[in-house]
């Protein structure tokens, strides 16, 4: 009998702990809860498209100073730095070849004056006369080539910004005696997105900043727009020109262009809505409908306050989740709090 009780009693006991792992597992349940989120409409905004391009300064012009063929060179007047005028004499070569040339010409001109006297008289042909003006004219060509390369002067008003040879070098056409640049104005050359093509006109004015001239901005003008979309970048090139008469503005200055299009109405989200992804720098939101969430990949432009400017993704008036996204995956259900 009391064998019996013993087992009566493990197996009431037995039974009262299936009992309670069964309701430990039903509260188990019970206790999953449904993600909280707060959440917030997209609105539509004017905002204003301005859009900053970097680029670097380029000369107006630049010249490389050579001859068309080595020779010695007997003195540079200038250096790296010197202001010149167009015109102005920068350097002699040897002027050997052009006093032979001189004395040349000079019998030329001796006997093309000589068979023009006798073809007046019948005593040269009318050919012998061509003859010896075409060589005369051969003999002034060359001449003046020479001399062009003889002493060679500035073609554009600039600043010598490179000089490769001292007084008494050979120099070689390959690598240029001197480096001159026009600098007022300069050029910028920019690459503007392919949307913006028929926005972007010739005369247009654009605001210009250099970090080196932090408290000061300039005033440029779209001088030129390039014909062709680069495929792989989808922009094009546009020219901008900006007066330097101080000369301060230097090439190979670092440059911000602001080039503004107005104002245009842009979806815009919260900026607590968007979810950087780790790794691959892409943008996006979740957003609400029917209790559940999906998440959404996002194109955004400017920031305007806490706003965000949404150029793909996302249409007026969707609901975004603004906090709560770290409990969230895509398509679950969420509990929308005030």
């Amino acid at each position: 009998m009391r064998r019996i009780n013993q087992f009566g009693i493990l197996v009431f006991a037995m039974t009262l702990l299936v009992v309670s792992c069964k309701k430990n597992e039903n509260a188990k349940v019970e206790t999953v809860e449904v993600p909280k989120v707060k959440v917030q409409e997209a609105v539509l905004r004017n905002v204003e498209q301005s859009y900053e391009l970097t680029a670097t300064v380029q000369p107006e012009v630049k010249n490389n100073i050579s001859p068309s063929a080595p020779g010695r060179i007997r003195q540079i007047f200038v250096k790296v730095g010197s202001r010149v005028v167009k015109g102005q004499k920068l350097v002699q070569m040897d002027a050997v070849n052009l006093s032979t040339s001189d004395t040349q010409i000079e019998n030329m001109r001796r006997m093309y004056k000589r068979t023009k006297e006798l073809f007046a008289v019948g005593g040269a042909s009318q050919q012998d006369l061509d003859n010896a003006k075409l060589q005369l004219d051969v003999a002034e060509n060359n001449q003046k080539n020479l001399t062009e390369n003889t002493t060679l002067v500035s073609p554009i008003t600039g600043i010598i910004t490179a000089r490769n040879y001292d007084d008494g070098d050979v120099s070689n056409p390959q690598s240029p005696i001197l480096t001159v640049m026009q600098v007022n104005p300069v050029k910028i050359v920019i690459n503007v997105s392919e949307s913006f093509y028929s926005q972007v006109k010739i005369g247009m004015p654009v605001e210009v900043k250099f970090d080196v001239f932090q408290a000061s901005h300039f005033e440029g003008k779209v001088s030129l727009i390039y014909p062709t979309i680069d495929e792989r970048s989808r922009t094009f090139a546009a020219e901008i020109k900006l007066s330097n008469p101080s000369g301060k503005i230097l090439p190979g200055m670092f440059a911000r262009v602001k080039m503004e299009f107005g104002a245009a109405q842009r979806v815009m989200a919260p900026d607590q809505s968007i979810v950087k992804q780790t790794g691959s720098g892409a943008k996006f939101i979740y957003v609400l409908s029917d209790n559940k969430v999906e998440f959404r990949q996002v194109e955004v432009g400017r920031r305007v306050d806490d706003l965000v400017e949404i150029l793909s993704g996302i249409n007026q008036g969707e609901k975004l989740v603004v906090s709560g996204q770290s409990k969230l995956s895509d398509g679950c259900e969420v509990n929308v709090i005030k």
